[in-house]
């Protein structure tokens, strides 16, 4: 980069992400440079001239280097922000997508409702990864508290690092297990975006998916149906007698997600869709009488 110029730098990296194709170059772009050089968007439109040390330059060029090969921008980065919420990433944790934003607007009112009448409102996340979904409901709900469930040691203690540099680690706990196996107690929302993708898709997904997100965060088995049924049949032992279940789905399971949770005494409440009005979260419920609140 001859040019170490902070305006010069941006234009170059834009450019080589946009001739290689990635999508979103200019974001991509500008998340690594402000990220490298500790700028801010402000300052490259007022002070495009500004000289970067050579040790700056050095940090670019490797994570540009590293968005070329295929990784994601959030994971060169370190974090991703998440309901307004800065989320450290590891190897084991997926990445959390705006899509995910929807579960925690599915359960947030019912939650609410819940700590009006009891005062708290338990909730257990499954697969927690990064403890997105638990901490933004503690962050909106701050009389709520969350136990995070993940089979991974990194996952977990990724997790509990989120909640304690975000002041919610006091009412969030984690627990080693694969799903419910070691869960013990009932809880007023069981959430989970589990791994719904069918096994023999994960080859063709974008390679910042396949390669970079943890595999057994994706992988559903061959329907990619799997975890729904365990979270079907088990989640009763778990639930309060008027608590709900929150799952969030593939844009085209809603149908046999129904079906998984209706064999097991589950009913549909509500649907919500996704950014791309995809069905995407459902939520259901142990009894016919409750009222959720809308």
């Amino acid at each position: 980069m001859a040019d170490q110029t902070l305006g010069a730098i941006l234009r170059q990296v834009r450019a080589a992400f946009a001739q290689a194709g990635i999508d979103g170059a200019d974001l991509d772009a500008r998340l690594i440079v402000e990220h490298c050089s500790g700028t801010t968007r402000t300052d490259s439109i007022t002070d495009p001239g500004r000289e970067l040390a050579p040790q700056i330059i050095d940090a670019i060029e490797m994570a540009v280097a590293r968005r070329l090969s295929g990784e994601p921008v959030h994971r060169i980065l370190g974090f991703r922000e998440f309901y307004g919420l800065k989320l450290h990433l590891s190897p084991e944790t997926l990445e959390p997508r705006p899509d995910t934003e929807t579960l925690v607007d599915a359960v947030l009112p019912f939650a609410e409702q819940v700590i009006e009448t009891k005062g708290t409102c338990r909730i257990l996340d499954l697969g927690t990864g990064t403890g997105a979904i638990a901490l933004a409901l503690l962050h909106e709900a701050p009389k709520a508290e969350a136990v995070g469930v993940d089979i991974s040691d990194d996952a977990l203690e990724t997790a509990n690092e989120n909640a304690r540099r975000l002041g919610l680690g006091n009412r969030f706990s984690t627990v080693k297990s694969s799903w419910f196996e070691k869960i013990e107690g009932r809880f007023d929302v069981i959430v989970s975006n589990p791994p719904y993708i069918r096994s023999q898709v994960i080859p063709t997904l974008q390679r910042e998916v396949r390669d970079f997100d943890p595999i057994r965060a994706l992988d559903g088995g061959a329907d990619g149906l799997d975890t729904y049924r365990v979270i079907a049949t088990e989640a009763d032992r778990h639930l309060v007698a008027d608590g709900i279940v929150a799952v969030e789905i593939g844009f085209d399971q809603a149908a046999e997600v129904e079906k998984i949770f209706a064999k097991e005494g589950h009913f549909l409440a509500q649907k919500h869709l996704d950014l791309e009005k995809y069905d995407r979260i459902l939520v259901f419920l142990r009894s016919k009488n409750q009222v959720l609140r809308p």
